[in-house]
């Protein structure tokens, strides 16, 4: 498959792992890393998320974790090629099972989120097989700072369900940022971020596209450190 290139740092892809998608390239670009010296991503699957989060913050140290080997060696392929690779490291790991010498200032992912059919492409990146909403939210409430956020990119339709989780686990919603594919469509994804502190909800819009594969000027803006195509 073909590399897909950003300005400082290009993603080598492969078939046997989730690519590049507009849904990474969100979070990674509208993270909370203000503040962070210590980020884990579940599910780095390319090291898309991670690279981006390590070029907007130039002190944090990031872990990608994976269940898949082959998103491991290409996500350690990818890190190595970038400018920011000795703040990078990669790890075969279950989340389940993951365990930390310190509390995690950010946990980031961008989880499965079908539920489990028959469908073979992508199943372990993209069906809630190896990692529910349940697993990611419980794990992550043990691993997290007092001051620790979690930050998503799920389904518009699972917000009620991610957020009742969240709160069985004392973490209170923060910052909702309403995710519309095409302009004037219905919400398409969320990106939610979730800490143990209870604040006023910050809830914000964006819309991605005002035609298809024609961008908004929101969304250029957003991306204009990274992407390579301009207003």
């Amino acid at each position: 498959m073909k590399p897909f290139h950003f300005k400082k740092f290009s993603i080598q892809q492969s078939k046997e792992v989730f690519r590049v998608g507009t849904d990474g390239v969100l979070l990674g670009a509208l993270a909370s890393i203000k503040g962070c010296k210590t980020i884990l991503e579940v599910g780095t699957g390319t090291g898309l998320i991670s690279m981006m989060l390590a070029q907007r913050n130039k002190e944090v140290k990031i872990l990608g974790i994976d269940i898949n080997e082959n998103a491991v060696h290409l996500a350690k392929e990818n890190f190595e090629n970038t400018p920011f690779h000795q703040r990078l490291e990669v790890v075969l790991k279950d989340f389940k099972f993951f365990t930390a010498t310190e509390k995690i200032d950010l946990i980031v992912s961008n989880p499965p989120y079908f539920e489990i059919n028959s469908s073979e492409k992508d199943d372990i990146a993209r069906q809630q097989k190896e990692l529910t909403f349940e697993n990611l939210i419980s794990k992550s409430a043990s691993l997290l700072s007092h001051k620790g956020i979690l930050s998503v990119i799920i389904p518009a339709e699972s917000e009620d369900q991610f957020i009742a989780a969240c709160k069985r686990h004392g973490l209170s919603l923060h910052h909702k940022v309403i995710i519309h594919g095409i302009l004037k469509s219905k919400p398409q994804r969320l990106i939610l971020e979730f800490g143990f502190e209870e604040r006023e909800i910050k809830t914000t819009e964006l819309t991605v596209e005002k035609l298809p594969r024609v961008y908004t000027d929101e969304y250029l803006e957003l991306t204009k450190d990274f992407h390579q195509f301009q207003k």
